[in-house]
């Protein structure tokens, strides 16, 4: 049972950090009152800006700045195409819910026909991607240094620092306070001299840069090209953001079981002990238990209590 946890655990780990990150951007947008289901199509959308950065970087600038660049472009992309959804549900005070799914939709269309039109066949597959290394003395530690500290990737510490920094702006700052202020009572927040369109705005397009930064993590670390889907990870990224309770470590929690199970799900074939379970069932194990989680804790959810409402300055 060791052995297989510590095969499995490396892969859970990639996996998990593409989901964290996207769930901390929608965890910005919904604090801030305004509900973010287009997270899977700004996932897209950063998964293609950053692969085809890379793709015509790689052979003309070292390989890891083609990937830093490429990450930092795709995180300048989801920014960008979140401000639809910021207007829209702000400026227009559309149906965040009906908003989101357009971007969902937009997204997957667009990077398609852009993709088929770029190269001819739809996928952007890059030449290299980030490479896993143990990290030198720590990963010598007894059981820790196995889990955590082999073949890991230096976009996982990164994330990991944004969580850190991330969890101090929402609860030690004035920004954080204010964010949080226009999710709960946002006439309160304007009463009190607090520009809530702003902030709101400010919410989603760190949602857009976020999940933009997600999608392209999948690109660098485990899938190494875009074929115009992110696998339905922006859904559970938004999943592990209500099964977190809107708090940052509890979304870590929630993405780290959503990631094990998806690794479960991936790697079932190659490894014997779980290659005797019928594969159909390993692969819809992450969703189900998503689907269960949901429904057990949704009586007890905590989310914003403004979020998903039009903002009114009128009402009081």
């Amino acid at each position: 049972m060791w052995t297989i946890i510590e095969q499995i655990f490396p892969y859970a780990i990639i996996f998990t950090i593409p989901l964290l990150i996207t769930a901390l951007g929608g965890l910005f947008s919904e604090r801030s009152g305004i509900v973010n289901i287009g997270l899977e199509g700004l996932m897209v959308i950063g998964a293609f800006s950053g692969a085809l950065t890379i793709y015509y970087l790689q052979g003309n600038v070292d390989n890891n700045v083609a990937i830093w660049v490429g990450i930092l472009v795709a995180a300048l992309a989801g920014m960008l195409f979140s401000i639809l959804h910021a207007f829209a549900s702000i400026n227009l005070s559309a149906n965040q819910i009906i908003s989101g799914t357009a971007i969902n939709l937009i997204a997957t269309a667009l990077t398609v026909f852009l993709a088929r039109n770029i190269t001819g066949s739809g996928n952007i597959r890059i030449t290299n991607g980030l490479s896993p290394m143990d990290i030198p003395i720590l990963s010598s530690i007894p059981v820790i240094g196995d889990l955590f500290f082999t073949k890991t990737y230096p976009t996982t510490w990164f994330i990991l620092l944004v969580l850190i920094v991330s969890t101090f702006v929402l609860y030690k700052t004035r920004y954080g306070l204010r964010l949080r202020s226009c999710g709960e009572y946002p006439q309160a927040a304007e009463a009190a001299g607090v520009n809530v369109r702003a902030i709101r705005y400010s919410g989603v397009l760190i949602s857009g840069a976020f999940s933009g930064i997600g999608g392209a993590l999948i690109i660098v670390t485990y899938a190494g090209e875009f074929t115009g889907t992110v696998s339905g990870l922006g859904f559970l990224a938004l999943a592990s953001l209500i099964f977190g309770q809107w708090r940052p470590y509890g979304v870590l929690a929630a993405t780290f079981f959503f990631g094990f199970a998806s690794t479960i799900a991936n790697v079932s074939q190659v490894i014997p002990e779980l290659a005797v379970i019928p594969p159909i069932i390993l692969k819809i194990f992450p969703y189900v238990v998503t689907l269960i989680a949901l429904v057990i804790f949704s009586k007890s959810s905590q989310a914003p209590k403004a979020a998903g409402q039009t903002f009114d300055s009128g009402k009081r």
